[in-house]
């Protein structure tokens, strides 16, 4: 299987509106894995969640997640990502982000308006920093 360039996993990633699997440790170390959507800031895989979430809870406990994207039609492509995350609840970064990545799945109409609604107390910013990334091209030929 052709292994992806760095160039190639991130304009894979960012291709249309594919979503990532986010997998995260509970705290009593079984997996958890949620589907999400994001966008890539230079190394950064840049999300939001609720700080009370089950993927919230665990990044404030534990830093360490991995994202996986994947083409799901023949031939079959895939990135994963590990990293350690960064999290901040500054309004002003939420909003930015929050209404980037509402405008890449949903188109900008209406996108300042989730932004908005994403730049509250109990949302959280997500910044996985790619450390380690496995991306292949043509799974099933």
């Amino acid at each position: 299987m052709p292994q992806m360039t760095d160039i190639e996993w991130r304009d894979f990633v960012m291709t249309g509106t594919l979503t990532g699997k986010l997998a995260v440790t509970r705290s009593d170390g079984r997996p958890h894995v949620t589907p999400i959507w994001f966008v890539l800031d230079g190394d950064d895989i840049v999300l939001t969640t609720d700080k009370n979430s089950i993927k919230g809870r665990a990044l404030r406990r534990d830093p360490h997640a991995a994202l996986c994207v994947d083409h799901q039609e023949p031939p079959y492509h895939f990135a994963m990502i590990e990293g350690r995350v960064a999290l901040s609840n500054d309004p002003g970064e939420l909003f930015r982000w929050a209404t980037a990545i509402r405008c890449r799945y949903m188109g900008p109409e209406n996108a300042e308006q989730f932004g908005a609604r994403a730049a509250v107390p109990d949302e959280l910013l997500v910044r996985l920093r790619a450390t380690r990334v496995i991306a292949q091209w043509k799974m099933a030929r």
